[in-house]
């Protein structure tokens, strides 16, 4: 069965570094796009999510990046602003159009595999821009996902590859709802009846269920908890919402990443997730619920289709 493609008019492009675990991920979104993100988990890293709060003026993001390289990859976003100027893409001002790049990243510097002194920069996050098209983006082990991973209970050395994932569905009013993820978690990522799609593995390389592990107490030696994870997220649509539904529809979609990552929003964990709207806004609440219930489930699928796919790409 085909996934339904992004809305019309939003491109996603990766750039994956060569020889090292690392990349970014540009959405860049038809002009006027209104957005919403929700920040949680304890050690979030973002750049330019304040301007799309409900209490700021502007009304529209002009990309999103997801970045590997921590707060390093975070200078990515400056190649954004720069493709999307020379594009005349941004935010109207008395003195000309100013792109707005709100950013979120993955902490990836110790992924081994690779060069792990590469960060993704300016350069990097141009190439994204210049790679993006529409339609059913690219998944599995590539842009900002290169150097993911999940279940890291026990240590990097015991956890299981994370990727990026795509889910997306029509409702029955024809809207389009698609999401992208990034997964990067603490915790295990579970599949739609609960059960274990990666967990840490023991020392006979059989899954574990980190949440069961934590309730027992076991502290293994020499393994702290992964201090160092996010799960990522981004909900596009063609449903007509305002700023401030999109934020809302980003905090009731965080509820997919609670369906599908257990432990989840833990102190290690920096999960964000945004909201994109392209349609005429509506005041009708009952169309924000809707989204708001279908983006859920299409984040839980996104992060559930990223770490089937980690490996691949």
């Amino acid at each position: 069965m085909s996934v339904p493609a992004p809305p019309a008019g939003f491109a996603i492009g990766h750039w994956t570094a060569s020889g090292a675990p690392t990349g970014c991920t540009v959405i860049l979104p038809p002009s006027g796009t209104r957005a919403g993100v929700d920040v949680r988990g304890g050690g979030p890293g973002t750049r330019e999510t304040d301007v799309i709060d409900p209490l700021a003026n502007p009304q529209e993001a002009t990309a999103v990046l997801f970045t590997g390289g921590s707060a390093h990859g975070l200078a990515a976003a400056d190649g954004v602003v720069r493709w999307c100027e020379e594009q005349g893409r941004g935010y109207a001002t008395p003195a000309g159009l100013v792109p707005l790049v709100p950013a979120a990243v993955i902490y990836d510097l110790n992924a081994g595999g690779g060069d792990t002194s590469v960060r993704p920069g300016p350069e990097a996050g141009y190439a994204a821009c210049e790679a993006a098209r529409e339609g059913v983006p690219e998944r599995g082990s590539v842009g900002a996902a290169r150097g993911a991973a999940v279940a890291k209970a026990l240590g990097r050395e015991a956890a299981a590859p994370g990727g990026i994932g795509y889910a997306a569905a029509t409702t029955g009013a024809g809207e389009t709802v698609a999401a992208l993820a990034v997964v990067n978690a603490t915790g295990d990522v579970l599949g739609p009846g609960g059960e274990l799609l990666a967990g840490p593995r023991g020392d006979d390389g059989e899954m574990l269920r980190s949440a069961e592990m934590f309730a027992a107490g076991v502290e293994p030696p020499g393994a702290p908890p992964e201090r160092e994870s996010t799960t990522l997220a981004c909900v596009m649509t063609d449903a007509g919402l305002d700023k401030l539904a999109c934020a809302k529809v980003a905090r009731m979609a965080s509820a997919g990443v609670a369906r599908a990552v257990d432990p989840v929003f833990t102190p290690f964990d920096g999960d964000v997730v945004f909201c994109l709207s392209d349609g005429a806004p509506r005041q009708d609440p009952w169309q924000l619920i809707r989204i708001g219930a279908v983006a859920a489930s299409l984040v839980a699928a996104a992060i559930r289709d990223g770490v089937e796919r980690a490996g691949s790409g």
